[in-house]
């Protein structure tokens, strides 16, 4: 049930809104705020598609995990995570992302790529009484690192992204920082993103999503009652079962695939889509996750009266997805050959760590749901210093017993060459 919701939330075309500073695009044409606005944006269809094909490859690898667990993620905040770090990324790097993204370069260019994402971030900004939607980006920077201008333009042109100076020498404040922002953007949802940092981390690229809204027609909680779901043929588990008799919505029962589908709205017309397959045929329903698939979905619902039982949940998960990404192609990114040279002029970062979480609540008011993606970019050789001391000066020295704390040694250095 979580990846269905999580899909609900992708076919509404839920993504981000804004917040903002820095970026960098890694097409060779220059791209600036006031030319975007006059541009047309990518194909919007073509655009979806490859969203939403990455969206069933992301689920198709993260269920191979263990097909017995859940799977609840917002491929939307991965993949513009993704798309916001490949705007430092060039040459094979750049390649890898962008096609593990889903998309087909030959058809889409890295321009039209995140005028998409841009287009996206400013639609789903727009305020609404009905849907409470925030999606934004950031990036927590070393304190030290020079960006490239083109990086810190592009980001907050293209991605609308926050940027913060960031000790990243004090990893427990780092974290603490990182972590507080991305609780408070998640309206407390999202709690504890970052668990680690490695020694030569110096930057951390930040999305989050939060998503709330109600139902067009609330389940009523004196309806909802224990029932069974069924874990296999012979094994179930009780759960407070929802339910609503007669409700009009559409429905679509899929023969050739055994499946049934049903679209839940919301008051802001958004809605949530639910697949339900016969039993024993989640394996050939998975198999047929394709962009097309979702399209005969949609295309052939039709508004039925119907009796629908719901379960009320809630579901979370956390992933490190640096080996699911790579499975996608997206290789080299994660290696010392990494090219991320669009970030700072020169190579020398590689990304050590993406880690993604999710947490949906599904009520009889309603759905509350949000995510994060945090992506972690390291130097391959430490050359920040924390603080520059140069003792090209006369100085003083004392060599100290460690055990009585007496002074063995000292010294005052005028001259080092003086013997």
């Amino acid at each position: 049930m979580s990846f269905l919701l999580a899909l609900g939330l992708l076919v509404a075309g839920l993504c981000p809104t804004v917040h903002g500073l820095p970026g960098g695009v890694p097409d060779r044409t220059n791209v600036t705020q006031e030319g975007q606005h006059k541009e047309t944006p990518v194909d919007l269809l073509r655009f979806a598609s490859s969203n939403t094909d990455f969206a069933f490859s992301l689920y198709r690898q993260l269920a191979l995990k263990d097909p017995t667990k859940n799977v609840v993620f917002s491929p939307m905040s991965i993949s513009m995570a993704l798309a916001f770090l490949s705007l430092g990324a060039r040459d094979t790097t750049l390649t890898e992302i962008l096609r593990g993204l889903k998309f087909n370069l030959t058809e889409t260019s890295e321009t039209e790529i995140h005028q998409g994402f841009q287009h996206l971030l400013h639609a789903l900004s727009q305020a609404s009484n009905q849907l409470h939607l925030s999606v934004g980006n950031a990036m927590f920077v070393h304190e030290k690192l020079e960006l490239l201008d083109k990086f810190r333009n592009d980001a907050n042109a293209l991605y609308a992204s926050e940027a913060f100076s960031t000790n990243f020498q004090d990893t427990v404040a780092a974290k603490k920082l990182i972590n507080d922002y991305v609780e408070k953007k998640t309206q407390g949802k999202i709690v504890g993103l970052i668990k680690s940092l490695q020694a030569r981390t110096v930057m951390i690229l930040v999305n989050y999503i939060f998503f709330r809204a109600k139902w067009m027609t609330p389940f009523d909680p004196n309806d909802t009652a224990e029932s069974k779901f069924y874990l296999s043929k012979r094994k179930s588990v009780k759960v407070p079962m929802m339910s609503l008799e007669g409700l009009r919505t559409p429905y679509f029962r899929d023969e050739e695939l055994a499946c049934t589908v049903v679209e839940l709205r919301y008051t802001s017309n958004d809605s949530m889509l639910l697949i339900l397959p016969d039993q024993g045929k989640m394996k050939e329903v998975e198999a047929a996750l394709l962009p097309e698939t979702l399209t005969r979905w949609r295309g052939s619902l039709q508004t039925r009266s119907i009796d629908i039982f719901l379960p009320k949940f809630s579901v979370s998960s956390n992933y490190n997805l640096k080996d699911v990404l790579s499975q996608l192609g997206m290789r080299q990114v994660f290696t010392t050959e990494a090219d991320l040279s669009g970030v700072t002029g020169t190579k020398g970062l590689m990304v050590t760590q993406v880690v993604h979480r999710t947490l949906i609540d599904v009520a009889e008011n309603g759905t509350e749901a949000a995510a994060a993606t945090a992506i972690g970019l390291a130097l391959l050789s430490l050359r920040i210093p924390d603080i520059r001391v140069e003792f090209n000066r006369p100085f003083l020295l004392a060599i100290l017993s460690k055990d009585t704390q007496n002074v063995l040694f000292f010294a005052k250095v005028v001259n080092p060459k003086e013997a």
